[in-house]
């Protein structure tokens, strides 16, 4: 198994690639059932297909003269992983900003 060479966050920032990684997660299928959908040609779902093989995002296995696609089952773990990262920072910080405003008043009601 190699290294991922394109890094799925790029993968996924174009639009039109994100549309293509969409409709595969909806069902698998081929490039001629993407193109058929998409206002894209055949060669430009082909182009962008091989970045998301590139990125680790989906997966190709053969069905008679065609090539069919669909999700990696582990394709957006890594990201899931970052944005759980940055959530988690997230609540961290504004947990410490609560903290460090707060003054309880002891025995005092706020007006």
């Amino acid at each position: 198994m190699s290294a991922s060479t394109v890094d799925p966050w790029y993968a996924l920032g174009d639009p039109t690639r994100r549309r293509v990684f969409a409709r595969v997660a909806r069902e698998p299928c081929s490039v001629t059932d993407i193109a058929r959908e998409l206002p894209v040609s055949r060669p430009a779902v082909s182009q962008h297909l091989r970045v998301l093989l590139d990125a680790r995002l989906v997966e190709v296995h053969p069905k008679g003269r065609e090539r069919v696609y669909r999700p990696r089952p582990d394709g957006l773990e890594r990201l899931c992983r970052e944005i759980d990262t940055y959530w988690s920072q997230t609540l961290t910080t504004f947990k410490d900003l609560a903290e460090r405003t707060y003054t309880p008043t002891e025995g005092k009601q706020q007006p």
